[in-house]
C-alpha cells in the first residue's frame, strides 16, 4: 500500500473512530487497515492512534497529521479529476456537508440527480448541524445557513430561509393565536437543547427583540420539535424549509409572521482555488438551479 493509500486509511480510521468501521467504509479487510496504519507509524516514527478495545483516539502527533493529510488528499483528488476528465467531466470523489434537515430535503435530491447523470462521480455527504472546518477536513463544498464569518473561502448565496413560529390547528383552537411575541409567556413552547431555537426567541427585523419563552418540552432535534408541534404540544420555532411541507398539508399553522427577523441567506462555501474542478462546478450549478425553482421558498 503506497503512502497516499496509507494516509487515506489513517484518515478513515480517525474519522470512523475504529479500525473495523474504517475497513467497512473503505471496503478493505480489517487486517489490511491495521497493517496500513502500522506501516505509516513505522515510517514516521511516531504513534498516531491510541488503541483500546472499544475505540481509537488520536495522539497529539496524529491530530497534527490529520488536518494535513486531509488537505493533501483533497489536492490529490483535484489533480486526479483534472487528469481523468479534463475540466468538463465530473469524476472522482466530491465531499459535501450541509445541515441535517436541509441536506436531506434539498441537497440529497440534487446529489442523487448528479449521480444518475455522471457514472464516474462519487459523493461523500456529511449532514451535521454544526460548522466544520472546510479546508482542514477536506470538504469540497459546505452548505451554510446564516451570516458567514470573513474568510478566504468563496461564498455564493443561492437563496434564503426565515424563522417560522408554528403550532397545530388544534393547539391554536384551544390556547388562542398569539398576536404579539410577548403573549408567548402564556403559551406552551417547544425549545431545543441542541438545536437553534433555545428558550430565547428573537423577533424584529434585526432579531434584536428577544423573548424568553416557557419550555413545556425540550428536545434536541428539529424533527422531534416539529412532531411535537403537530401533536399539539405547543409552539415551535423552526426555519421555513423545515415547516413548509407541514404548513402546506395543514398540519401546522404559522403565527407571528409579521414579527419575524429578516431572512437568513443560504450559501455555498468553497475554496476558490478548486472552483474549476468539474465535480464542484456541476454541484454548484445544480444547487443554483434547484434554488431557482423555488425549492424552499
Amino acid at each position: 500500500m503506497d503512502r497516499f493509500e496509507s494516509l487515506s486509511v489513517f484518515v478513515a480510521v480517525a474519522e470512523q473512530r475504529g479500525f473495523a468501521a474504517a475497513a467497512r467504509a473503505l471496503n478493505l479487510s480489517a487486517p489490511a487497515v491495521t497493517r496500513a496504519v502500522a506501516a505509516l507509524e513505522r515510517h514516521l516514527g511516531v504513534t498516531l492512534l491510541h488503541r483500546s478495545t472499544r475505540a481509537v483516539s488520536l495522539t497529539d502527533e496524529g491530530a497534527a497529521l490529520l488536518d494535513r493529510a486531509r488537505r493533501l488528499l483533497a489536492d490529490l483528488r483535484e489533480a486526479e479529476q483534472v487528469a481523468m476528465g479534463g475540466r468538463s467531466v465530473p469524476r472522482g470523489q466530491l465531499y459535501v456537508t450541509a445541515p441535517v434537515v436541509f441536506g436531506r430535503l434539498h441537497v440529497l435530491p440534487v446529489i442523487n440527480a448528479l449521480l444518475a447523470r455522471h457514472a464516474g462521480l462519487n459523493v461523500r455527504m456529511m449532514l451535521l448541524d454544526r460548522n466544520v472546518r472546510i479546508i482542514e477536513e477536506g470538504i469540497d463544498v459546505a452548505v451554510r445557513i446564516g451570516a458567514l464569518a470573513d474568510s478566504s473561502l468563496r461564498a455564493v448565496t443561492i437563496g434564503s430561509v426565515r424563522q417560522t413560529i408554528v403550532a397545530s390547528p388544534a393547539y391554536l383552537a384551544e390556547h388562542g393565536v398569539p398576536d404579539d411575541p410577548a403573549e408567548l409567556a402564556s403559551h406552551h413552547c417547544i425549545v431545543g437543547s441542541a438545536v437553534r431555537a433555545g428558550p430565547k426567541w428573537s423577533f424584529g427585523a434585526r432579531g434584536d427583540r428577544t423573548v424568553e419563552v416557557p419550555s413545556r418540552l425540550t428536545v434536541n432535534s428539529i424533527d422531534a420539535a416539529i412532531a411535537a408541534a403537530r401533536d399539539g404540544v405547543g409552539l415551535a420555532n423552526v426555519l421555513s424549509y423545515q415547516s413548509a411541507a407541514h404548513i402546506a398539508q395543514g398540519h401546522l399553522v404559522e403565527v407571528l409572521r409579521d414579527h419575524a427577523p429578516d431572512p437568513m441567506p443560504v450559501s455555498l462555501l468553497y475554496d476558490p482555488g478548486r472552483a474549476a474542478m468539474p465535480a464542484i462546478r456541476v454541484f454548484l450549478e445544480a444547487m443554483r438551479d434547484h434554488a431557482k425553482q423555488g425549492a424552499w421558498s
